[in-house]
């Protein structure tokens, strides 16, 4: 099983500048290693064969003749690898020389790619050499030798392979710099994958530019983008060179190699995401029907059959934790960012309504504190003071003294307007009014409690003006881990679009950056109490319900929504990624689990058991902004019907027993 992976590599290697006979040694090494990592598609720099650096030896026959030789040589040295090889080399046809990129394929020069933009500006003279392919009209056939007679010659090509969705396409290193580059046609005629054989002089901040470009291209045509720069050994005469090769997919950098040291890069493609992301992008389609582009010539290839299941390689990074920045600088950005667009979007909401009063629920849990923070940023933004946040703490059959203390703490420290409302015997009348026995505590007896506390929030809002502020985050809303018409209901959400991981760095984010030692406590203690409820009696005082014990670890529940929700993946491809984001390897080989393979499996299926049953409270959920990449809100991201059958992901998740 590939899961949609396509495996690609761009090769530095070591040179010698008109030497194609030592080069090609070089490539057919480095491609007979790259084969043994299983790669599909191997990418060489521009002019590789020869050197980018000849000059006005590129004008000799003999080494033209002895290029074209050479690159006969590699096809038939590498005929025996299941990978497809792309080489760059100067060729002459009708009186023209062209730079080009050489297909090759099982003995075969199946393709030859010419540079469309030829640079002739400050250290380059590109044009002293080398023609244009828009001075050919379409695509056409060059006569390679007797063993390749008739490759097809011109830019409009696909290399196809038959077991893949990969689609590849190619353009030479200027030809990513031109305002319209090549590869905006390739991706708008099919192409995903996107191969650049190019030599790139280094000079300082210019690392940092090709990255942007890649990565910019590769988001803009939500394709891959295999760059492969030239060797540090070209000439030094007027240029350096570092071999900065670089894989970009969707906007992100897969893997890149150091500067000044010639390797080979390998990344796993993921195909199917990409063809996910332009399938919902409509735009996309649009740009395919409107630019209409010509017809290319589609050439099929058999590669092997990979089986990632079991590869002893994948040259991928499956990140944990999806949601949150693994880099401490980053986080910060990342919490900073998205504590202002929650505030934004309540702050424009109180000013529409010219409210001075929020009201909130707050329990000493996670969520609730998160709102309250993020009311606090609102009211500083509206100039509204802040005792006008009405944080209500509704103690009930579950309330610990732990949590009740902070929240009382964490109102006071905010500087808002703190109420204390027991809900007990008000519940205990309403369990009078419907007849329930007060002993059983199932699903009547919980959400009585969070539906009387929703009551009291609501009217605390009519009556001062204001509107009820909610709590519940993205992961409670993906698993219905809410009651419907209590929790589930407020009048602007502001945690909506917030999964659990990244609530609790954004409250200790908080928590770090506060100067008042007493809200800074109160925040690092909610951080270290288990989440939950509180709906069920304590247990010698502590809390006796603990959500993740009962629907899961939300770090293993955020990496399924996010894969899902985010990409279109169905469970197997899910659960082959959290085995490896999950089930890490030590050098020695012993395996090091966050979960075992039992526990992702386990909770995969109740992830979407709930996912599926649980939609009827999404579709009425309140106002809330998208903050983040994922949103469920059936007016954002997420258009899903209720009652809509979750057969064919069960069935999948049991046909992986």
């Amino acid at each position: 099983m590939n899961h949609g992976y396509f495996r690609a590599a761009a090769a530095s290697v070591e040179l010698k500048v008109a030497d194609p006979e030592f080069n090609s040694e070089k490539i057919i090494t480095a491609a007979n290693q790259a084969a043994a990592k299983d790669a599909s598609l191997l990418v060489f720099p521009e002019l590789c064969v020869t050197g980018y650096t000849c000059s006005d030896l590129f004008f000799q026959e003999n080494l033209l003749k002895k290029a074209a030789l050479e690159c006969e040589r590699i096809a038939k040295e590498c005929s025996g690898l299941e990978m497809i090889i792309a080489v760059g080399l100067p060729v002459k046809k009708d009186g023209a020389l062209y730079n080009a990129a050489a297909v090759l394929f099982k003995g075969k020069i199946i393709a030859l790619v010419p540079k469309t933009f030829i640079p002739n500006y400050s250290e380059f003279y590109e044009r002293r050499h080398f023609a244009s392919q828009a001075s050919l009209k379409k695509n056409e056939t060059f006569y390679f030798s007797e063993k390749n007679p008739a490759v097809p010659f011109g830019r409009e090509i696909l290399i196809c392979p038959e077991n893949s969705e990969a689609k590849i396409a190619f353009e030479l290193c200027e030809d990513l710099w031109a305002p319209n580059p090549p590869s905006t046609k390739h991706a708008l005629s099919g192409a995903n994958v996107i191969a650049n054989l190019s030599a790139s002089n280094e000079i300082i901040g210019k690392a940092e530019y090709r990255r942007l470009l890649a990565k910019s291209t590769s988001a803009r045509l939500f394709c891959a983008y295999v760059y492969a720069d030239a060797s540090s050994d070209e000439s030094s005469q007027d240029m350096v060179f570092a071999g900065h090769n670089i894989i970009c997919e969707n906007g992100k950098i897969l893997a890149q190699s150091e500067l000044f040291n010639n390797e080979i890069t390998f990344a796993d493609i993921d195909i199917s995401l990409l063809e996910t992301e332009r399938a919902k992008t409509s735009t996309f389609s649009q740009n395919q029907a409107e630019e209409a582009p010509e017809e290319f010539l589609k050439i099929p290839v058999r590669l092997k059959e990979k089986d990632y299941d079991k590869t002893a390689f994948f040259f991928r990074k499956i990140d944990p934790l999806p949601f949150v920045p693994k880099e401490k600088e980053k986080r910060g950005e990342r919490c900073r960012e998205v504590l202002t667009l929650q505030a934004q979007g309540l702050a424009k909401r109180l000013r529409h309504m010219n409210c001075k009063s929020v009201v909130i629920g707050l329990s000493g849990g996670l969520d609730s504190t998160l709102a309250l923070l993020v009311s606090c940023r609102a009211f500083d933004l509206c100039k509204i003071p802040r005792s006008g946040i009405l944080a209500v703490t509704m103690p009930g059959f579950g309330t610990t003294n732990r949590t009740y203390q902070n929240a009382l703490a964490l109102a006071k420290e905010a500087g808002a307007t703190l109420k204390e409302i027991s809900i007990a015997a008000a519940v205990l009348q309403h369990f009078k009014d419907i007849g329930h026995d007060e002993s059983v505590k199932d699903a009547a007896y919980e959400n009585s409690q969070a539906r009387e506390r929703t009551q009291i929030l609501m009217d605390l809002a009519n009556k001062t003006g204001g509107i009820v502020v909610g709590t519940g985050d993205l992961s409670e809303l993906a698993l219905g881990w809410c009651t419907y018409n209590g929790d589930q209901m407020s009048m602007y959400g502001v945690n909506a679009s917030i999964p659990k991981t990244l609530v609790r760095h954004l409250v200790q984010w908080e928590a770090d950056s506060s100067s008042n030692p007493k809200f800074k406590a109160a925040l690092n203690d909610v951080l270290n109490t288990p989440v939950s409820p509180e709906l069920l009696p304590p247990k010698d005082g502590k809390i006796s319900q603990k959500t993740e014990e009962l629907v899961g670890p939300y770090e293993l529940h955020d990496f399924f929504l996010y894969n899902m929700a985010r990409f279109g993946f169905g469970p197997e491809k899910i659960y082959f990624l959290a085995k490896k984001a999950f089930l890490q390897k030590t050098e020695s080989g012993e395996k090091t689990a966050s979960f075992s393979e039992g526990e992702i499996k386990k909770w995969l299926k109740t992830f979407y058991a709930r996912f599926f049953s649980q939609q009827f409270k999404r579709s009425c959920m309140p106002d809330s902004a998208k903050v983040g990449t994922v949103s469920l809100s059936p007016r954002g991201d997420w258009r899903m019907p209720s009652d809509a059958s979750g057969a064919l992901w069960q069935k999948e998740m049991n046909d992986l027993d």
